[in-house]
């Protein structure tokens, strides 16, 4: 099971990745995102920023429709992450090393320049 400090080690061992301040987690490389903590949005109330659940960018949505239908008690979306190559991933489910696979790919993909900013 892991949690915001997994988040923070993994993205921070990362090559030229950085962690924008604010509430929550939010790492970047080469200016884009690849994982930040998830911003809870409810109708009448003001926006929550949850570190129990990572925003994580898998790049296409190919790879986002494998992972929702493959692992659906993994990874999840919301209709404000709909439209984008974006999953979330409830952080007390996941092993710290599917954590790190998952941190790590999307590390890649940013690098590699996969995707807009």
């Amino acid at each position: 099971m892991a949690d915001e400090h997994d988040v923070r080690r993994i993205a921070l061992g990362l090559d030229g990745a950085v962690e924008n301040p604010g509430d929550g987690f939010d790492f970047r490389v080469r200016g884009k995102g690849f994982v930040w903590s998830y911003p809870e949005r409810v109708p009448g109330r003001r926006r929550v920023i949850r570190t129990d659940i990572a925003v994580l960018y898998v790049g296409d949505e190919a790879e986002k429709q494998a992972l929702l239908r493959g692992e659906p008690e993994l990874f999840s979306t919301d209709p404000g992450h709909e439209p984008f190559p974006l999953v979330l991933v409830h952080l007390e489910r996941v092993g710290v090393d599917r954590l790190a696979e998952l941190v790590g790919d999307a590390w890649r993909m940013r690098v590699d320049g996969a995707g807009p900013g």
